[in-house]
């Protein structure tokens, strides 16, 4: 069967009708149903000694977290464009809602794994509720919808790890994962009551649709080379922030998670400056920016092997430094991929968005699984090593010239 789209009426039967606290609720889901993906991460040194494990093994938890993110992105996000998708979100809703539960129960490291994996599956809700905001809103004001919807769930992802840290801190670790559940428990009943239905926007079958994704990859040079950079990229930016709160619990800084969430913050400060790469894109191209971003990773990266030397006070300020340039350079790399795939092909955005963030989430979960091994086998140097080289391996596929026909 072929990719029939189905009449505008069809695809767009509420556009122009996304009120202002509809637009905060999708921004507001969004960001809390991705923020479950970096709840563990602040948790780990905790989590090592509470359970009790290896830091080995606690550092699965984050891993199977971003594999379910990937595998929920290849598999669920295509369907989308073949059903309501206010039921999907729902499903997804339910399915994390009770992943969340689970983790807050579980009694030992096994239960948490399998509640890691789960929720990774369906927090690609968050993902749903991106292309929502886009049918919802009226032509004209698209990009900036998106992009609100957009920012709520860069918060998400920034201040989990504040959060997480702080309540884990105060009230334990199981506590961080109750909060998250009732979170998401509240954010259902919004959208039970608030989000209107959506007709399907093509009649593919769902083999069909996941064909599709294939048949996109090889098509499209330009998405092999957003996908394979960003990717190589994530790795870097994951093993970092997966082995940050054991390297400060153990390390030389004896700091707890309440310090590791902190981290958060810097975080934050340098991913929000990131919109400036959308204005860079349109004076100097894209490809321009994907450049920069990446180097200005590489650069933070690099820094951060100075850091077994620098004790104390200065090694605090050093990696919170890093951590504003790397969250700034990862991030507006992704929005200069974001513009260069999208174009490609507008009528098979959801699906062209979920082979991307399909690469980025692999390299998530394998930064999380390598960090983890080379932190407990080589120190936080072999952290920083990895990162570094994945980021100069980012920058090498984007700057090996491309074929202008095949892009």
């Amino acid at each position: 069967m072929t990719d029939i789209p189905l009449s505008h009426s069809q695809t767009s039967p509420h556009s122009g009708s996304l009120s202002p606290a509809l637009l905060g609720l999708l921004a507001t889901g969004a960001g809390l149903s991705v923020a479950n993906l970096y709840y563990s991460q602040p948790l780990l040194g905790t989590l090592a000694s509470a359970l009790p494990a290896p830091a080995a093994d606690v550092g699965l938890i984050p891993t199977l977290t971003q594999l379910g993110y990937a595998l929920g992105l290849l598999l669920l996000a295509p369907l989308g464009d073949r059903f309501d998708r206010r039921r999907i979100i729902l499903a997804k809703l339910a399915v994390l809602l009770l992943a969340l539960l689970g983790a807050s129960l579980a009694p030992g490291l096994h239960g948490l794994l399998v509640a890691s994996l789960v929720t990774g599956l369906a927090a690609t809700v968050a993902q749903d509720l991106v292309p929502a905001a886009a049918t919802l809103a009226p032509p004209a004001e698209r990009g900036r919808i998106v992009g609100t919807v957009m920012t709520g769930l860069l918060l998400g992802i920034l201040l989990s790890r504040v959060v997480s840290g702080l309540v884990g801190e105060w009230l334990g670790w199981r506590a961080v994962y109750l909060f998250a559940a009732l979170s998401i428990a509240a954010i259902a009943v919004a959208v039970w009551r608030g989000l209107p239905a959506f007709a399907a926007t093509t009649r593919l079958s769902y083999p069909a649709l996941l064909g599709s994704l294939g048949a996109l990859w090889r098509q499209h040079a330009a998405l092999r080379r957003a996908t394979l950079a960003q990717g190589l990229l994530s790795v870097g930016f994951s093993a970092f922030w997966s082995t940050l709160a054991l390297y400060l619990h153990a390390g030389p800084f004896q700091l707890g998670s309440a310090a590791a969430g902190a981290f958060g913050l810097a975080g934050a400060a340098g991913a929000l400056a990131a919109p400036w790469a959308g204005r860079l894109a349109d004076r100097h191209g894209s490809e321009w920016v994907t450049r920069l971003g990446i180097g200005l990773a590489a650069t933070a990266f690099a820094s951060l092997l100075l850091l077994p030397w620098l004790p104390g006070v200065a090694g605090l300020v050093l990696l919170a430094l890093a951590t504003v340039v790397f969250d700034l350079g990862v991030q507006a790399t992704l929005i200069a991929h974001q513009a260069q795939v999208y174009g490609l092909e507008p009528e098979a955005r959801s699906r062209l968005n979920a082979v991307l963030f399909t690469g980025m989430f692999i390299g998530m979960a394998s930064g999380a699984a390598l960090g983890s091994l080379l932190l407990a086998h080589l120190g936080w140097n072999g952290v920083a090593g990895l990162a570094l080289a994945t980021a100069l391996l980012a920058l090498a596929v984007r700057l090996w010239p491309a074929r202008p026909h095949l892009e």
